[in-house]
């Protein structure tokens, strides 16, 4: 009856939800939903950021609350899929080329496309392949377009490497952090998960609008 019970509450989870995830699948669950946010283009919606800062405040061990993570495994897991989903999703890119990502119908997608072509170009391999980890939808998507534009495996390997420990240990001890100083922070755990989706939404907006600024900066000019 008890394995029946949390068979159902896993089924029942909310994908889009960190702490419905972290709940049903705990830190096991990280390192998978890192693995497909950052290896496969159906992961694109996954919310990265919120359950790494979620997880991380979760490690603080207060009595009341429902679900405790420990913090060492927590850093090994989701180091672990987010790096293991972008080789994985690089070696997709490395074999089925432009095709992988041409054939997606997310609005989404593309423009994450668009955004990673961009970042490839405007920084060089190595720091585009960094800052695309902290930007939602991007970090998705540049691990194939690296492979299909034929980014060198050694220099995507590395600082795929870096960007991905950099981001899964930052956000996760940035929550830690939080979850320890300050009190009863489970109240606040909304608004504080809205702000960090907003603030990784930020380089994202800027690229955005400075394309569109150039746009009609070039079209000024013809």
């Amino acid at each position: 009856m008890t394995t029946s019970l949390h068979l159902a509450s896993q089924l029942a989870v909310n994908v889009l939800d960190a702490q419905s995830l972290l709940a049903a699948f705990g830190v096991l669950g990280v390192g998978v939903v890192l693995f497909a946010e950052t290896g496969l283009l159906i992961g694109f919606f996954l919310p990265g950021d919120s359950l790494l800062f979620t997880a991380g405040l979760l490690c603080t061990g207060a009595a009341d609350r429902p679900v405790k993570l420990s913090l060492a495994p927590l850093l090994i897991v989701a180091a672990a899929g987010a790096l293991a989903g972008a080789q994985c999703g690089y070696l997709i890119g490395r074999k089925a080329g432009g095709a992988l990502t041409a054939r997606s119908r997310s609005q989404r997608v593309h423009e994450g496309m668009k955004r990673a072509e961009e970042l490839l170009e405007r920084y060089g391999y190595a720091k585009a392949v960094v800052l695309a980890r902290f930007i939602p939808v991007v970090r998705t998507v540049l691990n194939p377009m690296a492979g299909a534009l034929e980014v060198p495996a050694r220099t995507f390997t590395l600082w795929q490497a870096v960007g991905g420990v950099a981001w899964t240990v930052g956000l996760t001890l940035a929550g830690y952090a939080l979850g320890s100083s300050v009190p009863n922070v489970d109240r606040y755990l909304l608004p504080l998960v809205a702000l960090i989706v907003i603030v990784s939404l930020i380089p994202l907006l800027s690229e955005i609008l400075r394309s569109r600024r150039a746009a009609k900066t070039n079209g000024g000019h013809q």
